[in-house]
């Protein structure tokens, strides 16, 4: 007798959430679980614009901030390579405008050639802007998470799925790269 299908069809609340991307309970449940992410992905990106806006009075997009951050990052320089590999970027060009974008607003300095190496690092303003953001992030934003009920273990079992996920994406992009692609 044969294992039934984890995917199989029932009659449950998620039946008017199927559509071509979502045919059965488990597709339904992934897609939600997209949809989610993208939601998210959105909420975040405006969060982090705001905060730094709050704190600088610039306007960066969420990834700017996000590069910022991770440059400051236990404050050691990092390379392009470095930085793409932390953020799971391929996008080298965007990379390279956003990097040009906090040199010019004094946020993050260059040093180093092509030849030894080319290092980025916050700069004395960028470093302050980083920890009053961390200071106004802590203030609001985990005091409002912590007031939610749940959401400590939550955000734990969401960043174990998440991760989990992310090495799914990962493989299927590879898989369909290498063996779907129409020429």
């Amino acid at each position: 007798m044969t294992e039934p299908s984890r995917r199989t069809t029932k009659k449950t609340a998620t039946a008017e959430h199927r559509w071509h991307l979502a045919m059965d309970d488990f597709g339904v449940e992934i897609t939600d679980l997209e949809y989610a992410v993208m939601r998210l992905n959105q909420s975040f990106s405006r969060w982090q614009s705001e905060c730094m806006a709050a704190v600088t009075g610039a306007t960066l997009s969420g990834q700017e901030n996000a590069l910022v951050h991770v440059i400051h990052m236990h404050e050691r320089p990092k390379t392009i390579r470095d930085l793409l590999h932390m953020t799971n970027r391929q996008d080298v060009a965007n990379m390279q405008y956003e990097l040009r974008k906090l040199i010019k607003a004094g946020l993050v300095e260059k040093s180093g050639t092509a030849r030894t190496g080319v290092y980025y690092t916050t700069t004395a303003e960028g470093a302050s802007v980083c920890e009053e953001y961390a200071r106004l992030r802590e203030t609001v934003l985990l005091k409002m998470a912590e007031a939610a009920a749940g959401i400590q273990s939550a955000a734990t079992q969401a960043t174990a799925c998440l991760e989990q996920m992310e090495r799914v994406y990962e493989s299927a992009t590879r898989e369909v790269a290498t063996f779907h692609r129409r020429r």
